[in-house]
């Protein structure tokens, strides 16, 4: 299975720290070695990298973890491939535009049997289950508003939309437009909330550690989703099989 990584934050603030961790899992202290991707949103700007290669030998990755880019929410995923070949364009996340938004979403899981009928502007460039998904997502909540919907309504739809693809496998996600971090569980997800007073994380993946207390201020609050926990001495929340939550500001909203 694929590992999966988001941040929500209510400033922007760089995942250096994090991915750093993350990236082990792509070949080095795990076995997801076919390929990763992040994106960060940046205002109504998306920027978007993906590589083949596994993340913890690929240069795009190493870039990632010495460039501080800041923002408020960011997708990350370390493949291992079920569906389509190792290439390019199966990487995660996939990028849509949905009401003159860029849509982000990433997948952990294996959905069977899945062709969903797709008859909209949005098809599948590459030969994975998750973008199909993807694609079917958008498909559906954009017949479902009329205009833009806020966040709260898009929560209900997900979670009408969500089970009627997660009932063909595993569907673990994370899906954000920039407004919010909308995250599902099938099977293994948590979630740890930092906010004043910040303390110190020892990553669990690497032999490196932080004082977020001399990197913030009382006001920031940041929301990570991970597959499996980052760090050794933070408390991280799992999420119960077949739950949907939304992260704003840095915080669960729902």
């Amino acid at each position: 299975m694929c590992q999966l990584l988001g941040m929500n934050c209510n400033t922007p603030t760089d995942v250096t720290f994090s991915f750093t961790g993350f990236a082990q899992r792509g070949g080095r202290t795990d076995h997801h070695a076919d390929g990763w991707g992040i994106a960060f949103f940046e205002g109504a700007g998306l920027r978007h990298f993906v590589d083949h290669q596994p993340a913890c030998d690929s240069p795009v990755a190493d870039l990632i973890r010495r460039y501080p880019i800041k923002s408020r929410n960011v997708i990350s995923h370390i493949r291992k491939a079920t569906q389509g070949a190792v290439a390019l364009e199966n990487c995660h996340p996939f990028v849509r535009e949905l009401w003159g938004r860029y849509w982000v979403f990433a997948h952990n899981g294996n959905l069977e049997n899945f062709h969903p009928r797709l008859h909209g502007s949005f098809k599948p460039v590459g030969a994975t289950d998750s973008e199909r998904a993807f694609c079917w997502l958008m498909q559906e909540m954009a017949k479902s508003h009329a205009g833009v919907p806020d966040v709260h309504e898009l929560t209900l739809t997900l979670r009408e939309l969500t089970p009627q693809i997660a009932r063909h496998g595993t569907f673990n996600f994370l899906l954000s437009n920039g407004q919010a971090l909308w995250a599902h569980c099938s099977t293994n997800l948590y979630y740890v909330e930092r906010k004043h007073p910040f303390a110190h994380a020892q990553l669990t993946d690497e032999d490196m550690s932080i004082d977020f207390a001399r990197n913030t201020t009382p006001q920031d609050k940041v929301a990570v989703v991970v597959t499996a926990p980052l760090t050794t001495n933070e408390a991280w929340t799992q999420f119960a099989p077949g739950e949907l939550r939304v992260f704003v500001d840095g915080a669960v909203a729902g």
